[in-house]
């Protein structure tokens, strides 16, 4: 997180607390499986094919719906390099509003193909040679990074401390959109798909003043 400046660190949480909102929707809305959080759908995966449920199928889809969104964020933020964070976020938008219609139609399919889809895109907002520099729909790394800055502490040493910080934002950014996100839907579940996109869109306006400026 250190390396970006304070403007794309504050986009990123943002767009991290979006993820959060997008999973905790879909998660309620679909028996218990994650639109951004892959690492949890390849665990559902490995336990129904071990118990033989037809649930597999689609844990498996929705793997391959989220690798075939990095791969669309991607030939977008490629073609159009000069306004990236703009692009990607504007797909990624579009998508989320294909979503709240699909739920809106009655079609839990349609919500979470679309919405999975958008939250592989959205990974690309950020992206340096060629690959995706900080992923923003999982926390795996941020953790690992707020442990360092941990260990960093209790020795001494000061290793990680400056990095810590900045992953327990967007480590908790997730976390707030993630509550937000159940506590909408719970209370407004035909509310809380066109609230991400507006969300996504609201994001749009802020990527394109930042490349704007830049």
């Amino acid at each position: 997180m250190l390396q970006f400046a304070r403007a794309e660190r504050l986009l990123a949480y943002a767009i991290a607390g979006l993820a959060g909102f997008v999973d905790a929707s879909g998660f309620l809305a679909a028996d218990r499986f994650f639109v951004s959080f892959m690492s949890g759908n390849t665990t559902r995966l490995g336990v129904e094919l071990a118990g033989g449920g037809r649930a597999a199928l689609v844990a498996g889809l929705l793997l391959a719906g989220f690798v075939a969104g990095v791969a669309l964020g991607a030939v977008i933020a490629e073609k159009v390099a000069s306004r990236r964070k703009t692009a990607v976020l504007t797909g990624s938008g579009a998508l989320l509003l294909l979503a709240a219609a699909g739920q809106a139609l009655g079609s839990t399919e349609a919500f979470l193909g679309f919405a999975v889809i958008a939250m592989g895109a959205i990974n690309n907002v950020f992206r340096r040679d060629g690959q995706v520099a900080l992923g923003v729909t999982y926390m795996t790394g941020a953790l690992v990074r707020m442990g360092e800055g941990l260990a960093g502490w209790l020795t001494g040493s000061g290793h990680g401390a400056r990095g810590a910080l900045p992953s327990l934002i967007l480590w908790s950014s997730l976390a707030a959109g993630a509550c937000g996100g159940a506590l909408l839907f719970l209370a407004y579940p035909a509310l809380a798909p066109w609230l991400a996109g507006v969300w996504a869109f609201t994001l749009v306006a802020c990527a394109w003043s930042m490349e704007r400026a830049r």
